[in-house]
């Protein structure tokens, strides 16, 4: 996957309305979203993150290394027999992200990162990097001896844009978190604890050297500030320390 820049933005929840409305026209909604319980349409997205003994990666975000990766394991909705997820690692460069990612089933996970067979598990129908992709993880689970450190869940509302197909705006809701997760619980809710109550995560995704004219615009218009957020990070605090959020 091509380098692609990110911004993230912390927004208040009652701003969600008119924001989704001043988007819309330049916006499609993506195709894997669904309706939920109050009709929107949205897709839950639960990720567990990776860290070795000494919380190498945790440390460089807070330090502010500008080179670093992290390693996630990532899920989506609720669980099914044949539920796929995602060994990723993503990679920050600077201002901008790379990921690596391969596909492998729910079921299987737990074997493949026991015994790293990973040629007879890993799904390489949608992606010819997939091996590659995964022998990287693997590369790096094994020489940190990574291990689970935090889930991550939350709702996230996913749009494209409908003239450039690769910009890609997402609002992230209710996001929760727990620590020291097992790899079986991924698709659980149990002892998730929220991280902003009054706040949602808008993201912006492209690949030019410069927002969009029309994202950049908006973001004026609504005072948005952009925010070096980690889910990853903040999720650890609230989880592991209790920590208290004003936001």
């Amino acid at each position: 996957m091509a380098l692609r820049y990110e911004q993230k933005y912390l927004v208040p929840n009652d701003r969600m309305p008119a924001l989704r409305q001043r988007l819309s026209p330049f916006l499609v909604m993506d195709g894997n979203t669904r309706n939920s319980r109050n009709g929107v349409r949205q897709y839950t997205v639960r990720s567990i993150y990776l860290d070795s003994y000494n919380m190498e990666c945790y440390t460089q975000k807070e330090s502010g290394i500008k080179l670093r990766r992290k390693l996630r394991i990532r899920g989506y909705n609720q669980l099914q027999p044949n539920s796929k997820v995602v060994l990723e690692i993503k990679r920050k460069i600077g201002g901008r992200i790379k990921k690596h990612r391969a596909l492998v089933l729910y079921k299987n996970l737990e074997q493949v990162i026991r015994f790293g067979n990973i040629e007879d598990h890993i799904l390489t129908d949608t992606n010819k990097d997939a091996l590659d992709d995964a022998r990287r993880f693997f590369f790096h689970l094994k020489k940190k001896n990574y291990t689970p450190s935090n889930l991550v869940v939350y709702e996230r509302e996913a749009f494209h844009g409908k003239l450039d197909n690769n910009v890609r705006i997402t609002f992230d809701k209710n996001i929760r978190s727990k620590t020291t997760p097992q790899y079986k619980e991924l698709y659980d809710e149990h002892g998730l604890k929220p991280l902003f109550k009054q706040h949602f995560v808008m993201e912006i995704k492209y690949f030019t050297n410069e927002m969009p004219g029309w994202a950049r615009s908006i973001v004026h218009e609504f005072g948005l500030r952009k925010d070096a957020i980690s889910k990853y990070t903040i999720g650890y605090d609230v989880a592991r320390y209790n920590k208290k959020l004003t936001y």
